[in-house]
């Protein structure tokens, strides 16, 4: 199976790109932005040194999927996806923090209040809570946006006294973040699963906010079975996720965590296959689609410019 782990196009009126962790964002006539999802897969802010194939097209299509079901709570980037793994929508000028909102204790805040942390972004942490047990009310704990390195943790007082966002739009897309999390607890919900946490970006264009790249997809969104939550929580069991954690977990039991002296397993052609299984499956039950797969057998860069061409084409 084929992975597409870099691509370099050329597109009419293309003024730039920008090769992200996992996207390559193409900006047309500093108009529209082709964003592709490539096959990369990042942990432990760095990028893995083997592609997952199709999963590109999984995110790709649950962030398209998921874009269009919440247009009705705020505006987004989203025009189309003339391709499986790319999708066009309006370029915006994205805000420097990530809106991150959290029901459950677990991952990352999880190992925070283990060391004893009781306020995460400004906001207070009760004593006495076990991992895996629900907030009283999901928590927004942004993050900065980071080019490279490791995005920090900030409050939103901090982000306000920075300037990095001005209290009205701060104010604007707390709310949004409030309610896409819901509306994306309600989906999760049918499908027999929890969304436990996830990130949102946001932006501006035209003096107006935006909802921009990926929305409630297993790299940017931890999803729990919600069968069984209850009685592991109880029992001090591990939940049953869908997440990119598993992969965070199997470079944590391969003694990696990106810190100082320490040397990335190597990815065989069988591990990838095995995690791009879990990534289709996690495309199913989040849908609760089947997952078609896109021709991926002959050359993938080609079939994207192609796509992406036409679709460019036929908009002038």
């Amino acid at each position: 199976m084929n992975a597409l782990t870099k691509t370099d196009f050329h597109f009419d009126g293309q003024k730039s790109v920008y090769h992200g962790k996992v996207r390559d964002v193409y900006d047309i006539n500093d108009d529209l932005i082709v964003m592709v999802a490539t096959d990369r897969i990042s942990a432990f802010d760095v990028v893995l040194p083997k592609g997952i194939p199709f999963k590109g097209q999984v995110l790709n299509q649950i962030a398209a999927k998921f874009l269009d079901q919440t247009a009705d709570i705020c505006p987004n980037w989203k025009l189309a996806t003339p391709d499986p793994m790319v999708t066009v929508g309006l370029k915006c000028e994205g805000f420097r923090v990530e809106m991150i909102i959290r029901s459950i204790l677990t991952g990352s805040a999880w190992r925070e209040y283990k060391k004893g942390c009781r306020e995460l972004c400004g906001v207070k942490l009760p004593d006495g809570m076990k991992e895996n047990q629900r907030f009283p009310e999901p928590i927004i704990t942004p993050t900065t946006k980071a080019d490279e390195g490791h995005d920090m943790n900030i409050s939103r007082e901090e982000i306000i006294r920075q300037g990095l966002v001005s209290e009205e739009d701060y104010n604007i897309i707390e709310d949004w973040t409030r309610k896409l999390f819901a509306r994306g607890q309600e989906i999760a919900a049918k499908q027999g699963l929890i969304l436990v946490d996830t990130k949102y970006e946001f932006g501006k264009r035209d003096g107006k906010c935006y909802l921009i790249d990926e929305i409630h997809t297993p790299d940017s969104s931890r999803y729990f079975y919600a069968d069984g939550y209850e009685e592991k929580f109880r029992n001090d069991e591990p939940q049953k996720q869908l997440s990119k954690e598993f992969v965070r977990q199997w470079l944590i039991d391969h003694n990696f965590m990106n810190e100082p002296g320490q040397v990335m397993p190597e990815i065989t052609d069988e591990y990838a296959d095995s995690v791009s299984n879990r990534y289709i499956e996690l495309y199913e039950h989040i849908t609760g689609e089947k997952f078609q797969r896109a021709d991926n057998h002959e050359d993938l860069a080609l079939r994207i410019e192609n796509n992406v061409k036409n679709y460019l084409k036929s908009k002038k």
